[in-house]
């Protein structure tokens, strides 16, 4: 099959996803039309992808991930410990790799998302964090081990 009977799957949000199948084309009164297998199964691929990928996440994909977790930007920045403003930036400018940290944060996120594991009570709780004065740490020597005073 050719590059040009690759069907560019621009509908996800992506400028980069082709299908090579699981597509059909077919003519309708208003023009071509196009019916996709599975799109639900499809978009976890793609996410699937962009999480396991060497490349640094792009706004663009950062996007398209928040959205297949039906997740708003208000949320997804309270479980980063980001604000709502950096999401929306970092998804503004679509070609922009997000780096560091956040890249990393993003990819466990969407993993623990896409696996079923309930990662959301434990980011809250880190987030909880950054609104905790900080305090001073007690240690007592019981029976020869260093442990947290009670």
């Amino acid at each position: 099959m050719s590059a040009t009977e690759h069907y560019h799957y621009e509908e996800c949000g992506l400028d980069h996803v082709y299908l090579v199948n699981g597509f059909t084309k077919s003519q309708t009164p208003y023009g071509e039309g196009i019916a996709i297998k599975d799109v639900e199964k499809l978009h976890e691929a793609i996410a699937r992808t962009i999480i396991a990928g060497p490349q640094p996440i792009r706004g663009q994909e950062l996007r398209f991930l928040r959205k297949f977790m039906d997740m708003s930007q208000k949320t997804l920045a309270s479980l980063m410990g980001e604000t709502e403003q950096d999401i929306f930036r970092w998804e503004k400018k679509r070609e922009k790799s997000i780096n560091g940290a956040a890249d990393r944060l993003i990819r466990v996120i969407v993993g623990q998302y896409l696996d079923g594991t309930e990662i959301r009570p434990f980011l809250e709780r880190l987030a909880e964090l950054d609104q905790v004065e900080p305090t001073d740490i007690l240690l007592e020597d019981r029976e020869g081990h260093w442990k947290q005073a009670a």
